[in-house]
């Protein structure tokens, strides 16, 4: 490939960031992870804050929403925010979703009833979407493709880890300030940020105008929260052959049918059909929307069961669900390691899933009589089977899907499990209410003296004489695990569809991503093949043993000693950018004097690969290009190799794959150059 066609096709996807050193590339990096931080908080952060949030406001009936439309509006803003991003520019999508976010925050923060709460959650859920896609879209803008492997593994550590910690934190909050903080909590934080965004991120935006799929987008939106809101008003709000319920029901299917037709004509449809056709995606999916359906769900009641019938605070309520958390985050790890080393990965989801059905019957067998090691034993045993099938099912997806619908397919991925997780949450909330209603009036009728205020209260429940309380208390427990014993046929549905994943040798790229501990949180991402691809290449040059870009010169052929390339580099890079260059401007960017780098300027002047112009600017010579091209093609090679299998049956899609890694290849080719301009600041 020709330097003129890498540079004609280097802007095909957005327009080329600047280069930036190494304290603002920290200080954007560290912007994002606060976006990513305050978004992932907030779905789990309310968790043990519910118990005190209901006996404020009352509506226990609807507890469920609390969490279920933060997660329903932020699974439509991540698809609707990606576009916009690519349509306005990443920078300015970032900061609008953190002031939504942090209007959402204030208006959950002042609730004065538990509506009100409901719909601030979903104005924080529409601003937590747009952080979290536009967090992961900014790592592919502002970080150097060679550097970019460790900045995504460690932005999705951030993710997994603050998603699971975030109730401990709402117990701190509850206890010793208020519930409300869990919420006012993200006001100086977002606005540290949005100062930070405003001062530190590049705009960088799409060269084509995206299509957008809203009709798509509304009915699945439209559709899904029919359910939901079916399962949390059936034997509730309304009799489950109440006709609201079954006209919920029945308009929700008939919104999902409408969106299944249009996505099957839609240009750039949301979640293509086709994709289903791939019985890996399939099976993934599937399997994706189980493990969310029971890690949210569990990680939503078990405080509310820790508070009522152990009598814990809601602090010590987050501390001891941390057992299921040490079992996620261990197995996640582990299975990742074993992945990568072997590349062998079905067995991990269908011990996963049987390991979590178990760890559900286990928990449903809990009562007031259990004691504290049994119940962690327990939650140990469910976070273990979580996270054993949950980290792999993101990997054998990218690893069986042509490149042209890498994006959709690891979007999808990401949809099914939050889509899960709302489910979860109000199929949850759902057994919850209904079992306990009846369980609380038996309760009371047993022990007269007690009032209903008192039964809705955690603290003030644990406050009556042992007599009266222990009736309540086995309420609340037979509750809870009967919540738990209609989970566990869900665990073991999983079990049997895990059977039916096909196991494909893995690449290298996936082999690298199976190591990191965010490709198994699947945090929303973007539904762009070129940035997925591009995440790929920078994981797989991560896990590479020693310098790539030494590697790929001297497998180049090329002449050119280390310190030439980069000269020879700079000179390329800086016209092809700003459209001139110097020895002047090269050492103003560097931060040097002129005499330390004028040697090494002169000797690739003096070999013939660059040249005065006839202004006195530097530009390379005929020989110089040929060079250029010759360490483009080595890269394209690396490439190629680490990429095997990737290939697409149609000639338009083989041709878009050829153009983004001849893309790839220049732009290594530059960051290798300007490498220690970034370390040298």
């Amino acid at each position: 490939m020709t330097t003129a066609a890498a540079q004609a096709s280097a802007p095909e996807a957005r327009s080329t960031p600047p280069a930036l050193s190494r304290r603002r590339t920290n200080l954007v990096f560290t912007t994002i992870v606060l976006g990513m931080l305050l978004a992932a908080l907030d779905q789990t952060i309310v968790s043990t804050a519910l118990p005190t949030i209901v006996a404020d406001l009352g509506g226990g009936g609807h507890m469920a929403w609390v969490v279920t439309a933060y997660l329903l509006a932020e699974t439509v803003a991540t698809v609707l925010v990606g576009k916009f991003g690519d349509l306005f520019g990443r920078k300015i999508i970032f900061q609008v979703s953190a002031v939504v976010f942090v209007g959402g925050s204030i208006l959950a923060g002042a609730s004065a009833s538990m509506l009100m709460l409901v719909v601030a959650r979903a104005v924080q859920g529409v601003g937590g979407g747009g952080l979290m896609v536009t967090a992961m879209a900014l790592i592919a803008d502002v970080i150097p493709l060679r550097e970019r492997g460790k900045y995504q593994g460690a932005l999705g550590a951030v993710f997994g880890v603050t998603t699971v910690v975030g109730p401990t934190l709402g117990g701190l909050f509850t206890d010793h300030a208020s519930w409300r903080w869990c919420f006012y909590v993200n006001i100086p934080i977002a606005i540290v940020m949005v100062v930070m965004a405003a001062r530190t991120v590049p705009v960088v935006r799409a060269a084509v105008r995206p299509l957008i799929d809203y009709l798509g987008i509304v009915l699945v939106a439209m559709g899904a929260s029919g359910l939901v809101l079916g399962l949390e008003w059936g034997g509730n709000e309304y009799a489950w052959g109440s006709p609201v319920i079954i006209g919920l029901f029945t308009g929700s299917l008939v919104l999902l049918a409408g969106f299944v037709f249009v996505e099957l004509r839609a240009r750039e449809p949301m979640l293509p059909m086709h994709l289903f056709r791939n019985p890996v995606f399939t099976v993934c999916s599937v399997l994706s929307f189980i493990v969310g359906f029971a890690m949210l769900g569990a990680m939503t009641y078990l405080p509310t069961y820790l508070q009522f019938v152990d009598g814990v605070s809601a602090t010590m309520s987050g501390v001891r669900t941390l057992p299921m958390v040490a079992g996620l985050l261990g197995t996640s790890m582990l299975s990742g390691v074993v992945v990568s080393r072997t590349g062998r990965y079905r067995v991990f989801p269908i011990v996963g899933t049987g390991v979590m059905a178990l760890g559900l019957y286990l928990m449903s067998t809990m009562g007031a009589d259990t004691g504290v090691w049994l119940e962690s034993l327990y939650m140990f045993v469910l976070g273990l089977g979580i996270g054993l099938a949950m980290q792999v099912l993101t990997i054998a997806v990218q690893n069986t899907v042509d490149y042209h619908e890498l994006g959709s397919a690891t979007s999808g991925v990401t949809f099914f499990r939050t889509l899960g997780s709302s489910f979860g949450t109000a199929v949850f909330g759902t057994l919850y209410s209904n079992r306990l209603d009846p369980n609380l009036k038996a309760a009371l009728a047993k022990s007269p003296g007690v009032p209903p205020e008192a039964a809705a209260s955690p603290q003030a429940l644990h406050r009556l004489p042992e007599a009266q309380a222990r009736p309540v208390i086995d309420a609340y427990a037979d509750t809870v695990n009967h919540v738990f014993q209609w989970v566990v046929p869900v665990a073991l549905a999983g079990f049997v569809v895990a059977w039916f994943l096909k196991e494909v040798p893995l690449r290298d790229s996936a082999r690298a991503a199976a190591g990191d501990l965010g490709e198994g949180f699947a945090a929303p991402d973007s539904t762009d093949s070129d940035q997925q691809l591009e995440r790929a290449v920078a994981r797989a040059m991560r896990k590479a043993e020693g310098p790539v870009s030494l590697e790929v010169l001297a497998a180049s052929g090329s002449p050119l000693t280390p310190g030439q390339a980069w000269a020879l580099g700079q000179i390329h890079w800086r016209t092809r950018i700003h459209g001139e260059t110097s020895l002047a401007a090269v050492a103003q960017a560097h931060r040097m004097p002129d005499e330390v780098l004028e040697p090494v300027f002169t000797r690739v002047i003096g070999s013939g690969y660059a040249r005065y112009g006839d202004d006195g600017r530097l530009e390379p010579t005929e020989a110089g290009r040929a060079e250029i091209d010759r360490l483009i093609v080595a890269w394209r090679e690396w490439l190629d190799e680490r990429l095997e299998g990737w290939t697409a049956e149609d000639p338009e899609d083989r041709a878009r794959l050829a153009r983004a890694l001849d893309n790839m290849a220049a732009r290594l080719l530059d960051e290798d150059t300007s490498h220690r301009e970034r370390t040298a600041v």
